[in-house]
Formats: C-alpha cells, sequence, structure tokens
C-alpha cells in the first residue's frame, strides 16, 4: 500500500478536525437537543444523558460518554489488533469528544423535529463523511465492530455494524417513542446518501460509450470541438464478427447532448451507450 506524504497526512487531518466538529455541532445541535437516536455511540450518548438526568438528576456531558466508551473500546482493538490498525481513528475519537464539548455553547436552532431530522442528517453525514475521506473512523461501533469480528469470524463486518446500530435505535425509540425514532430513520437516511456524496463525489458526469463504423471522423471532432479526450476500444462484433472500435470518452452533463448532435451528423446509425459518473479525476474535471 502507497504511504500517504506528508502533505497528505496533514490534509487528513485537517479533515478529521472540520469533519468531527461538523459531526459535533449536528449531535448537539439538533439530535441530541429533540432527542434524535440514530445509532452510533452519540445515540448511546444521548440516551445515557437522558436516563440519568431523569432519574437520578446527574448531567453527564455527550462529551464525556464519548471517551468513558471509546477508551476500553481503543484499548482492546490495540491489543487485539495492534496500534497500526487503529491509526487516525484514535485522534479522531478524542478530537470529536473535545468537538462535542465546544460545540455545546452553539445557540441551537428553534426547528420542529422534520428540520432536525434532515438538518441533523446533513452536518452528521457531511462530518462523517469528512473523517472516512481521511481514511480514519470517530469509534464507538465501528470499532466494537471490528473487536467482535475476531471472535465471530463469519459473520460480515457490515452486519455486525448494522445489529449494533439497529439496537440502539430501537433503545432509542423504547425511551423516547416510535414518533422520534421515525424521525430518526430519516436522518439515517439523509446521512447515508450525505456521505455517498462525499465519498463518491457530487460532480455528477457521463461516461459515453459509442460504436461506429467511422469512430475515427467521430474521434476527431469530438477532440476539436468539445475539447475532450478520447479513448478507441478495440472490439469485435459478435454477431458479424467483424472488427470494431468503440470510442471511450467522459464529458459533462452540459455537453452530453452536443456529443450527440455531432455523432449523429457523422453518422446517423452510430450506437451511443450513456452511464452516469459519480466522479472524474483528472485532466479537464477535478484534479
Amino acid at each position: 500500500m502507497r504511504r500517504e506524504t506528508k502533505n497528505e497526512n496533514i490534509i487528513n487531518y485537517i479533515y478529521i478536525i472540520v469533519g468531527t466538529t461538523i459531526l459535533a455541532a449536528g449531535v448537539n445541535l439538533f439530535f441530541a437537543r429533540l432527542k434524535l437516536v440514530t445509532g452510533g455511540l452519540s445515540g448511546l450518548a444521548i440516551v445515557i444523558q437522558y436516563i440519568m438526568k431523569k432519574h437520578y438528576e446527574i448531567e453527564i456531558p455527550l462529551w464525556f460518554t464519548n471517551i468513558a466508551v471509546n477508551i476500553p473500546l481503543l484499548a482492546i482493538a490495540i491489543k487485539l489488533k495492534g496500534r497500526k490498525f487503529v491509526g487516525k481513528s484514535l485522534f479522531a475519537a478524542a478530537y470529536l469528544s473535545f468537538a462535542l464539548f465546544y460545540t455545546q455553547f452553539i445557540p441551537a436552532p428553534n426547528v420542529d423535529l422534520l428540520l432536525a431530522s434532515i438538518f441533523g442528517g446533513v452536518f452528521v453525514g457531511t462530518g462523517l463523511g469528512l473523517v472516512l475521506r481521511a481514511s480514519a473512523s470517530t469509534g464507538g461501533t465501528d470499532l466494537a465492530a471490528n473487536i467482535i469480528k475476531v471472535y465471530l469470524q463469519s459473520v460480515p463486518i457490515a452486519k455486525i455494524i448494522l445489529v449494533i446500530d439497529s439496537s440502539i435505535v430501537l433503545l432509542g425509540a423504547f425511551v423516547f417513542g416510535a414518533q422520534k425514532a421515525m424521525y430518526a430513520i430519516i436522518s439515517i437516511f439523509v446521512v447515508a446518501k450525505v456521505i455517498d456524496s462525499i465519498l463518491e463525489g457530487i460532480n455528477f458526469s457521463k461516461a459515453v460509450f459509442i460504436i461506429s463504423d467511422y469512430s475515427n471522423d467521430i474521434a476527431e471532432i469530438l477532440m476539436k470541438d468539445l475539447n475532450r479526450g478520447v479513448t478507441g476500444i478495440h472490439a469485435t462484433g459478435m454477431y458479424t464478427k467483424g472488427k470494431k472500435q468503440v470510442l471511450f470518452v467522459v464529458v459533462g452533463k452540459n455537453e452530453l447532448v452536443p456529443l450527440q448532435k455531432m455523432v449523429k451528423e457523422i453518422d446517423t446509425k452510430a450506437f451511443i451507450t450513456v452511464a452516469d459518473v459519480r466522479e472524474v479525476l483528472g485532466e479537464g474535471f477535478t484534479e
């Protein structure tokens, strides 16, 4: 595996700091205030905070629960899988506790459950996405799942995480009621979508495959007028057994219609296939 450069390492730690801050703000401003339990250690901390305050009149901050639960989990993970496995996650888990502390002083907006579930999901999803983009995790259920995986090797880790998070959501439903649990599920959906957008990219483009007997002419006009690179892929028509050249080109959404017109001006019988692309890295797109 390629080792990170010094600059990449610094950028990843910046991602973690910014990501955990946004995540903590989402938890404190929306989820904790309106008692929305979306799973994870933050959801468990919300339940513990509520129960201790209601029954014992003891205020347990979210940041304290995050530290108290993560310390033994990190210790066990280091012992079972080594210090290298924990890596940046140790810093992310520690900084999340700090972020949960200082973001609790931010004035919370006065919003209803629906807005809280949506915007809380956006905040938490953005924060988690940045942390995951830095190849780290905030500990909690991820660490617990990796520890359990050591003893249940035949069970996929995704299923272990799902069971743990689902149990926390059900606990939240039992403590705070079914209505808030349903709003929490909305948040979970939003969080997943935002994380996907950050990890897979939001700069949607189109990958176009073109099959034509005039591939050279089409490639020339696309490179000249669209200023896009075109790749020729040698292929064989399985029905005719004839040799073909399939053109592959990636374009922006606004370039798709002009591309189709250019191709049809040269060959009205050209076969064009268009596929969605979540992110493009390279010249002319995202560097």
